[in-house]
């Protein structure tokens, strides 16, 4: 199976990148490949981090503003604590500073649980899951967020005996955090 990029621009270049595409592939089923445009979301890779709290056996989970839900939601979110991957920084460098910036922890040691593509019909992120594990001494930072990017951020701890009701109930509607729920059950 093939494809072409005929051409590739970028339409929008705010907080966000746009790019749009020509694009020629195979088809399964058909002997004539198919060409048309499309756009998609360039935002770079991102990671995220479940963290266990050992001491409290909870899941340090954050809440914030995210102005994408405001159509089905409040626009309130509780998901894991994430961020983008800056250039050339490696997935787990990256993990251990937004736990620092997001939560005021400092892990000490990050495994890799998986990497995968949340909305790989638009979007080219690629998120690094990571899991960590805490005790309430490792909180040396306020958290809250990192004041250069003027985000504001409050820690929610959820009790492992709930995390069952929550995925059941779908009280976290965040696709990551439910993957790293889903893990945390299974292992």
């Amino acid at each position: 199976m093939k494809y072409t990029i005929h051409n590739e621009e970028i339409v929008y270049d705010g907080f966000l990148k746009i790019k749009k595409a020509d694009i020629t592939h195979d088809r399964f089923h058909q002997k004539d490949p198919v060409s048309y445009d499309r756009e998609v979301l360039d935002k770079g890779d991102c990671i995220a981090v479940l963290l266990y709290e050992k001491d409290s056996d909870s899941l340090l989970l954050i809440k914030q503003f995210r102005y994408p839900t405001i159509k089905n939601t409040d626009g309130w979110f509780v998901e894991l604590p994430a961020g983008a991957i800056e250039n050339n920084e490696e997935p787990v460098v990256a993990a251990y500073r937004e736990v620092k910036e997001e939560t005021g922890y400092e892990v000490k040691h990050l495994e890799k649980v998986t990497t995968f593509y949340a909305t790989p019909g638009s979007s080219s992120e690629r998120m690094f899951l990571f899991y960590g594990e805490v005790d309430t001494k490792d909180k040396i930072e306020k958290g809250g967020g990192a004041t250069y990017e003027d985000e504001d951020i409050e820690i929610v701890k959820l009790p492992v005996q709930d995390i069952k009701r929550t995925l059941i109930e779908n009280t976290i509607p965040d696709a990551k955090t439910i993957i790293a729920l889903q893990w945390f059950l299974m292992r």
